[in-house]
């Protein structure tokens, strides 16, 4: 076993070299939708200066997700109808895709953890909704990230990262359990701390370094349910996996945090499979091959 004599410190592995850089457009956005004092033409203005994020916004609002009956031509118009949130969000999502590595390593694959963070973000995002929680876009951004660091780590750490991904995937262990074992610290305080050298809101950081403290979470009642909301969605099924090792301990963290009945709880599964399908095709992602509504099916039989 590895002696904590002999752990990896965190800033040793993210260390300023190694860490990719924000587009300049998405970090202005940021800072800008933190702000109350500005409005849609303030925050046009960041994305009108990247031709390339301007003409993927416009494509976002103007698609099928939306259904708007004419199509949205300027910016300012279309974060006035979205919202600024969600513009923003999308903007992120794509810088953060545009800058992560792809580590080729055997059951890694890069597209599978997007399509996971995607579907968490719905999820987490939904979730704060039915808790009438006012920081429910907040809360997909969260989601989002949560697992971004992992590329980096595969990265960095190649020979010590790699047996860990492969004991996950061989026994369904919790990742974060593996990595705090090996490091004293684990993926959500890696994303985290890469959250922050980029100066995004606090809130994010905030959210995504709790992302695998449940029991904490819940344990701290109404004060911690957005945080709860997203340390949630991290234990849904991932998309490349055709069982779900953690069901059990969503199912109960979920009737702590929700208390759905058996048909909200169906109905929000349903909801998140749903927008997830529409969601997925922005993000030149597949859709995930098998539902969530699909493995409570599976489970149930």
């Amino acid at each position: 076993m590895t002696t904590v004599a002999e752990k990896t410190s965190l800033e040793e592995v993210f260390h300023i070299d190694v860490l990719p850089a924000l587009p300049h457009s998405a970090i202005s956005l940021l800072q800008l939708s933190q702000r109350e004092d500005v409005g849609p033409n303030d925050l046009a203005k960041p994305i009108e200066a990247d031709p390339g994020l301007m003409g993927q916004v416009l494509r976002f609002v103007n698609s099928s997700y939306f259904g708007f009956s004419r199509e949205i031509m300027s910016i300012s118009q279309a974060i006035t109808l979205v919202g600024s949130r969600a513009i923003t969000n999308f903007a992120l999502w794509n810088a953060v895709f545009s800058v992560i590595p792809n580590p080729k390593f055997g059951p890694f694959d890069l597209r599978s953890l997007w399509q996971d963070s995607l579907r968490r973000a719905i999820f987490a995002r939904r979730i704060g909704k039915e808790l009438k929680l006012a920081n429910a876009e907040d809360l997909f951004a969260g989601a989002l990230l949560q697992d971004m660091a992992i590329p980096l780590l595969l990265k960095e750490l190649p020979e010590k990262y790699e047996s860990l991904v492969m004991q996950r995937a061989a026994d369904g262990i919790r990742l974060s359990g593996l990595e705090q074992e090996m490091f004293g610290w684990d993926h959500a305080d890696a994303a985290a701390l890469l959250a922050s050298r980029w100066n995004l809101p606090e809130e994010f950081v905030s959210l995504i370094a709790q992302h695998t403290q449940m029991k904490e979470l819940l344990g701290k009642g109404d004060l911690a349910r957005g945080a709860a909301c997203v340390a949630l969605a991290s234990l849904l099924p991932s998309c490349c996996e055709d069982t779900w090792s953690e069901r059990d301990d969503f199912l109960s963290a979920m009737d702590q945090l929700v208390k759905p009945s058996l048909e909200l709880r169906d109905l929000i599964m349903a909801e998140v499979d749903e927008q997830t399908s529409e969601f997925a095709p922005l993000m030149k992602l597949p859709v995930p091959a098998k539902t969530l509504v699909d493995f409570f099916i599976e489970e149930a039989a």
